[in-house]
């Protein structure tokens, strides 16, 4: 009788197993329908409003945030990987001339704190 009960349990398990897999693989399934009509969606109200989607925006926003940071990550931007890879700009150096401090009375006598936050604080 043990052996007989064994074989049942192994079946029980084998089949609920399968049940399970089967479960996931519809959510999974359902899941992945459910997001490409959703975008569908996203992208017919964009064609009939005429204005691109958020997240089409926000990328776009990304992209070329990150494309000042990190050169030649995306294809096409320039920099090792890039396609289109302009040669570096020239380093130009400025002639460095000496600036002077200007009085604190503005330089005509009388008392004005200037633009000196620090001026206008009582002592």
């Amino acid at each position: 009788m043990n052996g007989i009960t064994e074989f049942f349990n192994r079946l029980f398990r084998g089949v609920l197993r399968l049940i399970l897999v089967a479960a996931i693989a519809v959510f999974l399934l359902s899941l992945l329908i459910a997001t490409l009509v959703v975008m569908l969606g996203v992208t017919l109200w964009s064609i009939v409003t005429g204005r691109k989607p958020e997240p089409a925006k926000i990328f776009g926003q990304f992209r070329q945030t990150s494309a000042r940071y990190t050169r030649g990550a995306w294809p096409g931007t320039g920099g090792p990987g890039g396609r289109g890879a302009a040669p570096p700009a020239d380093v130009v150096d400025v002639p460095a001339h000496e600036i002077r401090d200007l009085p604190r009375d503005g330089g005509d006598g009388s008392k004005r704190p200037g633009n000196d936050p620090m001026a206008r604080m009582p002592h």
